[in-house]
């Protein structure tokens, strides 16, 4: 199958398969296992600990979700996983567990969290644990710094730019970014449409996917202007009544 063909073959889950962090948290292995019992794509967010290992966590800071202060750049792996998610019993995951219980069952779109002075190697250690891995996956990130890295440290891996904004610096930026060669646009439902996913998709023939859809008018919306959604917080197979 295509890299296009599977990663806009069915909706893509924003950090899981949450339930806007009640019961089930996201970026959680109970958020992925969730996605995968529903057939659904896995979005999920990358940091790199203090030892160099790569955790599943979208903030730079532990509060909102841990519940502690701090960074969890300042954390080893094992102390990361030391962490509880919320008011959950799950812990905050290594991606080499999330892809053990993935195991190819659905598509994985890892978004490669930069934070500079505390990111070196990881787009090379994120490559590096998808080096074996025999299920779909693609890398993505919102930082320009990382995108450069991704050519030479991630090569031959599905590989996009997750991106916002509607002005002409932001289009000037976006536009910059299809120099790195680039595979796929990951964009902000709301700043649709644009120039540059016009270009994208009719003049380079590329996959865009939006951010994120909450509701199904949101995804008629995208269904217009993109090729699939990443979504929380509805049910996206869902029929409009």
């Amino acid at each position: 199958m295509s890299f296009a063909r599977w990663l806009t073959a069915t909706p893509i889950a924003h950090r899981g398969l949450h339930d806007l962090n009640h019961d089930c948290w996201e970026n959680s292995l109970s958020a992925a296992q969730a996605a995968v019992k529903q057939g659904f794509a896995i979005e999920c967010d990358v940091h790199l600990t203090k030892d160099g290992e790569v955790v599943v966590f979208h903030d730079s800071t532990l509060k909102r979700v841990a519940g502690r202060d701090g960074h969890i750049y300042d954390l080893t792996l094992a102390e990361a996983q030391a962490l509880t998610i919320g008011t959950t019993q799950d812990h905050i995951p290594s991606l080499r567990e999330l892809l053990d219980l993935v195991d190819g069952s659905v598509p994985l779109i890892i978004e490669v969290k930069g934070t500079p002075g505390h990111d070196d190697g990881l787009v090379k250690k994120t490559a590096k644990e998808l080096e074996n891995y025999q299920g779909h996956a693609a890398i993505m990130s919102f930082d320009h710094h990382i995108i450069r890295q991704f050519a030479s440290d991630a090569p031959g891996i599905p590989a996009g730019l997750t991106a916002e904004g509607m002005n002409r610096e932001a289009m000037e930026a976006h536009f910059s970014m299809l120099a790195h060669g680039i595979d796929f646009v990951s964009y902000h439902v709301h700043e649709l449409p644009n120039p540059f996913i016009s270009f994208v998709r009719e003049k380079l023939h590329l996959p865009v996917i939006t951010w994120t859809v909450k509701d199904q008018a949101t995804k008629a919306h995208s269904d217009l202007n993109a090729d699939q959604i990443t979504f929380e917080g509805f049910d996206p197979r869902a029929q409009l009544a």
